[in-house]
């Protein structure tokens, strides 16, 4: 028996759980993908799926990862601060895992751009219907769909947009609103950031979101329907009061993340 999982834009409606597996569809950066979730294996990192192959009708089979995913309407256990600090404390053990992972060899779909494109892998959609949780802690990431060369700093500020949120609080409707800068350091703390990392944060902020706003067009222009339903008027609207506010806060939020 197939059961729809929640979650996801790009793979909407594609994914199922069967048993204790999961089923996806392949993508050309497929191999890359299943070479990184290998080595995660291999190192002995228990916050991925496994690779256990490929099933009759082509797709992928990953292995089930028991818990919950913050899925929409976010519950009240997924926005506290606890948990915020275990994505970080999760995303940091991610990168830690990945240090000693070549990238070059593999097709990646989105690596990050310059400056962020340097040494290490980045999950790259570290949203929250991609964090799997149990007992309201991180324990695992799942959807590497995106996931490519990128420096930790540039995980770490999407992260940052995603759970704080950093945005204009006008868009925020839950008990995060109003707490962007402080939550977006007790990420940072969480993670560990170094001081060379919080120093690029800004940017990386920025250029984050601009990536993956491009990546949502894109794929909205392309009629991938996931991207097509969000890609709205309104939905580019948030984008663009996003990036206001991180210009008419730049100076406080750099001081924050300090």
């Amino acid at each position: 028996m197939e059961v729809p999982l929640l979650g996801g834009t790009a793979n909407r409606g594609q994914v199922h759980r069967v048993g204790d597996t999961v089923r996806r569809p392949l993508r050309p950066t497929s191999s890359a993908t299943h070479a990184l979730l290998r080595h995660l294996e291999d190192v002995g990192f228990d916050g991925a799926p496994r690779v256990l192959g490929i099933d009759d009708s082509g797709r992928e089979v990953l292995s089930y990862v028991p818990g919950r995913a913050v899925t929409a309407p976010a519950p009240a256990w997924g926005l506290t601060d606890d948990a915020l600090r275990s994505v970080g404390r999760l995303l940091r053990r991610f990168h830690d895992a990945t240090a000693a992972f070549d990238p070059a060899p593999y097709r990646w779909s989105h690596p990050a751009p310059a400056p962020f494109d340097g040494r290490g892998i980045a999950h790259n959609d570290p949203n929250l219907d991609n964090v799997v949780f149990r007992d309201g802690r991180a324990v695992a990431l799942i959807d590497f769909d995106l996931a490519g060369p990128g420096s930790p700093v540039w995980d770490v500020a999407a992260a940052a947009r995603l759970w704080a949120p950093l945005r204009d609080p006008v868009d925020t409707t839950d008990t995060r609103r109003g707490r962007e800068l402080e939550r977006t350091r007790i990420l940072l703390d969480a993670y560990g950031l170094d001081d060379a990392g919080r120093a690029a944060f800004l940017p990386a902020l920025r250029d984050s979101h601009a990536w993956m706003r491009e990546i949502v067009r894109d794929g909205a222009e392309r009629g991938v329907p996931g991207f097509a339903e969000y890609w709205t008027p309104e939905a580019q609207e948030r984008q663009e009061r996003a990036i206001a506010w991180y210009d008419r806060n730049a100076d406080a939020i750099a001081s924050a993340v300090q």
